[in-house]
């Protein structure tokens, strides 16, 4: 049986990480949103109503990324020394990827599941005058797959 670090007693804890040593880490995630097809093409002309979604969502992630700790109730607060996101925009999708780079005693997973949430989450605050239906409904648009695709800790 699996042991949860961060219940003792049925109460949540903060894992005590004082005692382990500082190391660099990654980790890399990714996710999906499902749009219509002129969303698409409008993000990719630039032409939407509310402005550079993809840019928008981009910086949107990254102040995510950064405040994880604030989000995520037992996430420690880490150094964040580098972040990259990257965007793939086919006929029915765009694929949000980020890479979170750190060094310390704990992973840096949750800060690029924290990412990729927000940069889709934005994607769909920004379009979603375009993927509304008659009746106010999202009837194609939908997040998807989002997991972490890689995780490293020590050299890279």
């Amino acid at each position: 049986m699996t042991e949860f670090t961060h219940i003792t007693d049925d109460r949540v804890r903060m894992v005590d990480v004082s005692s382990k040593n500082e190391v660099s880490r990654e980790a890399v995630a990714s996710g999906t949103i499902i749009l219509r097809p002129e969303t698409l093409k409008a993000i990719a002309s630039g032409s939407t109503i509310k402005g550079n979604v993809l840019a928008t969502a981009r910086v949107a992630a990254t102040l995510a990324i950064k405040d994880t700790f604030r989000i995520i109730p037992m996430c420690h607060n880490i150094p964040v020394h580098g972040i990259d996101i990257n965007f793939e925009q086919d006929e029915t999708s765009i694929t949000a990827r980020v890479k979170v780079v750190s060094s310390g005693k704990t992973g840096v997973e949750m800060e690029a599941l924290v990412g990729v949430s927000t940069a889709l989450l934005t994607i769909w605050d920004m379009v979603k005058s375009a993927e509304k239906d008659d009746n106010g409904q999202y009837p194609v648009t939908l997040i998807k797959e989002i997991r972490v695709d890689e995780k490293r800790k020590g050299q890279h």
